[in-house]
């Protein structure tokens, strides 16, 4: 007897911690808002691309990225691999183009989500000096980027633009 009261005890500490895992998950999905993270994001993205962008910035940016964030920018690079790093690689080569432009401009166009996706289109106008060998880049296009999301941070990045 003691046997099956300590089965359905345990039985039903599963099904609650079970039933209460579920109700979080709900609560967290409920809770994130897919329309202000989009924003959030590209405004701090915006800021790492202002002339006057600081180490702050960059640091508010990569606080919406998952530590092992996969990055894939079409037709520059294919390769989405994650890796336990890869926050820390973009820190870096984020780092040394910091301040690069001269001028820059963006506008968020749309914002569109579902699932565990978040896409943002966006127009941006640059100009800037390449810090490698001085030379100077002007350009304007339309970006997409395809953000996937795990626990409220982006794991992978898409970018496709012209």
């Amino acid at each position: 007897m003691r046997k099956l009261i300590s089965s359905i005890i345990a039985i039903v500490s599963i099904v609650s911690t079970v039933v209460t895992m579920q109700a979080s998950a709900a609560e967290s999905k409920q809770s994130f808002n897919p329309q202000q993270f989009a924003k959030d994001y590209f405004a701090a993205w915006t800021a790492t691309q202002s002339p006057t962008a600081t180490k702050k910035a960059l640091e508010h940016y990569l606080s919406f990225l998952a530590d092992n964030v996969g990055h894939q920018h079409y037709p520059y690079d294919s390769d989405d691999t994650r890796a336990d790093d890869a926050k820390k690689k973009m820190r870096k080569g984020m780092t040394y183009y910091l301040g690069a432009h001269t001028k820059y401009s963006a506008k968020l166009l749309d914002v569109t989500h579902d699932f565990n996706v978040v896409v943002i289109k966006y127009e941006s106008a640059i100009k800037a000096v390449h810090p490698q060998n001085g030379q100077v880049i002007e350009r304007t296009s339309t970006t997409l980027e395809v953000l996937e999301i795990e626990d409220g941070k982006v794991s992978l990045i898409r970018k496709y633009s012209e």
